[in-house]
């Protein structure tokens, strides 16, 4: 007997009975980035590795450790994307965009791959609502892309704290990076393995760690804002004056480094309130577009978040994602091939009108036919028999109150636009 086939370790199949939390959220994401004059774009789920290796930066655990990354028949090396600012980048350069209007704004819902330890709320493959905008340098456009980011979370019913930092620019960090060396370098015998290979590479990370230990050693650690050089310093004051006098609170975090190498001056993370997990993170990548196509010098910045987690949040909050499950508006069993065909082509008129109609399938009695009307949560049934056929009418019941109206067969459609409009 042959073993049965699984869905591979750290993935996560989603039923038909749930897909209606994911469109709930991926439809929150597109009407609020739409709202902002953002527009969707979409790109390969793979890409050049050299496009990973050069936008996310070599020594981030991303590029060194989780990529899925193989060559093809071709003998070219390939990579199935870990996140999607570097393809927005690639995507928006190759088609010559960056010498046309700016600002760029898009969004994408996207799947993502990364080779982690699989764990609650993280998968291998996993699922993203981010923005990228292209081309303000001013901190209006941060204040605006974080914005964006607390309507996204107010619109699915999530309650988030905002906490923010400044990593400057090369120049700021070459300081930073050389006193955090020094101050680590004290306690290489404390730090774990990943952080003691990170101390040489680029010791920001380790501020990212999530060992308890290392976490401990870098709360005493130099702080980033302290190194700001005056344009990066600048910058963040009036980020941080704009967020107030847009009514935004935040709380500044100067641990907060991001896991990306391309982010510049300002990161930001919205943080579930009881939990402090990440919610939604993002900054700004001002030398990124350079990196990536060598000529255009576009300052970027943008967001990412985890759709699993969204939806895990909202199923903790009672979330009723947008009305739940919408079922189906009716229900047309039927007694005999005669009153088949006749509901079959009810269905479909109704179906031309804009309303989900189902009918039996598997030649159920008509007791049967009914409890699966209920099962499927039927907002209306009916039962179609020779005499509907005969008089071309049918009683309709609503499913939730019992109570039943008699309607010509070619008011069906109208019935269902007035009574679901007077029940929403």
């Amino acid at each position: 007997m042959q073993s049965q086939i699984k869905a591979p370790r750290g993935t996560n199949d989603v039923l038909g009975k749930d897909s209606y939390k994911w469109r709930y959220i991926e439809r929150t994401g597109e009407q609020t980035a739409e709202s902002f004059g953002f527009k969707e774009v979409r790109f390969p789920t793979f890409e050049d590795t050299e496009l990973f290796d050069r936008g996310v930066g070599g020594t981030t655990d991303i590029v060194q450790k989780e990529m899925y990354t193989f060559t093809d028949k071709g003998g070219r090396s390939v990579t199935l994307r870990p996140e999607g600012t570097a393809s927005v980048v690639r995507q928006t350069s190759e088609h010559g965009l960056f010498g046309g209007l700016l600002p760029i704004k898009a969004y994408y819902i996207i799947p993502c791959f990364r080779y982690e330890k699989p764990q609650a709320g993280r998968y291998r493959e996993f699922h993203q609502f981010g923005v990228e905008m292209f081309g303000p340098r001013d901190p209006s456009a941060d204040v605006e892309v974080i914005r964006l980011a607390a309507d996204f979370l107010f619109n699915l019913g999530i309650s988030s704290d905002l906490t923010i930092n400044s990593i400057g620019c090369p120049e700021c960090r070459r300081g930073f990076q050389k006193a955090l060396r020094d101050y680590f370098e004290s306690y290489k015998d404390k730090l774990c393995q990943t952080c003691l290979d990170r101390l040489e590479r680029n010791p920001m990370r380790i501020l990212d760690c999530k060992s308890p230990v290392c976490k401990e050693i870098a709360k005493s650690a130099p702080l980033i804002t302290d190194y700001l050089c005056e344009e990066c310093e600048n910058h963040y004051i009036k980020v941080k004056a704009k967020l107030s006098a847009a009514g935004i609170s935040y709380v500044e975090d100067p641990h907060i480094v991001r896991g990306l190498d391309y982010y510049t001056k300002t990161v930001f993370e919205f943080l579930e309130p009881d939990t402090g997990l990440a919610l939604l993170a993002g900054g700004r990548y001002d030398l990124l577009v350079k990196e990536i196509d060598g000529k255009n010098d576009v300052p970027g910045l943008g967001f990412a978040s985890g759709i699993e987690r969204l939806i895990s949040v909202c199923e903790k909050n009672g979330s009723d994602f947008g009305g739940g499950d919408p079922g189906v508006d009716i229900y047309l069993s039927n007694i005999g091939e005669e009153a088949l065909e006749a509901a079959e082509n009810l269905a479909e008129r109704v179906r031309e009108a804009g309303f989900s109609a189902q009918t039996d399938l598997m030649n159920r009695s008509l007791k049967a036919q009914m409890k699966y009307a209920d099962k499927i949560g039927a907002k209306f049934s009916a039962v179609v028999g020779e005499e509907e056929v005969k008089n071309q009418r049918l009683t309709i019941k609503n499913m939730e109150s019992g109570l039943s109206d008699e309607v010509s067969f070619s008011s069906v459609a109208e019935y269902l636009s007035r009574t679901l409009s007077e029940l929403s």
